[in-house]
């Protein structure tokens, strides 16, 4: 079941993504939080913010990505976030709740790998220099 799965301009609140698929049935709860991180391998400095751009159909594409998964019976809350992000803050959430841990294990990572790959969200990193370059330009594209 999808409990949500959307893009945010606001910040992500991962309590809110926990308490979504909470559920008396579910013994186990994945979560996964990515987080602008202050470095990349193919950065030339030090990573200041990234400035996350979605497609116009990027909901209806990540809403599709979640019903798409062959799961069992789990419950999904998703968002990724867009806008301007610092280092440290939350750029994706993803709850997963099911009876037990395999099966929360391997939607989560399926779902974010999907996500990832699929889904046309691109970002624009921006180094400490004022240098910048486009990443992950997946989805779409």
């Amino acid at each position: 079941m999808i409990v949500f799965a959307r893009i945010s301009d606001i910040p992500l609140d991962v309590a809110e993504h926990l308490d979504a698929v909470a559920e008396r049935s579910a013994g186990a709860t994945a979560l996964f939080v990515g987080t602008v991180r202050d470095h990349d391998p193919d950065a030339t400095g030090r990573v200041e913010r990234l400035e996350y751009s979605a497609h116009p159909d990027a909901p209806t594409i990540l809403m599709s990505i979640v019903d798409g998964l062959d799961t069992p019976a789990v419950r999904i809350a998703i968002s990724h976030r867009v806008g301007d992000l610092a280092v440290g803050d939350v750029a994706i959430v993803c709850a997963v709740s099911a009876a037990h841990r395999g099966d929360v294990y391997a939607v989560n990572r399926d779902v974010v790998e999907r996500v990832k790959a699929e889904l046309p969200v691109w970002k624009k990193q921006v180094e400490t220099d004022g240098t910048s370059s486009w990443i992950g330009l997946g989805g779409l594209v």
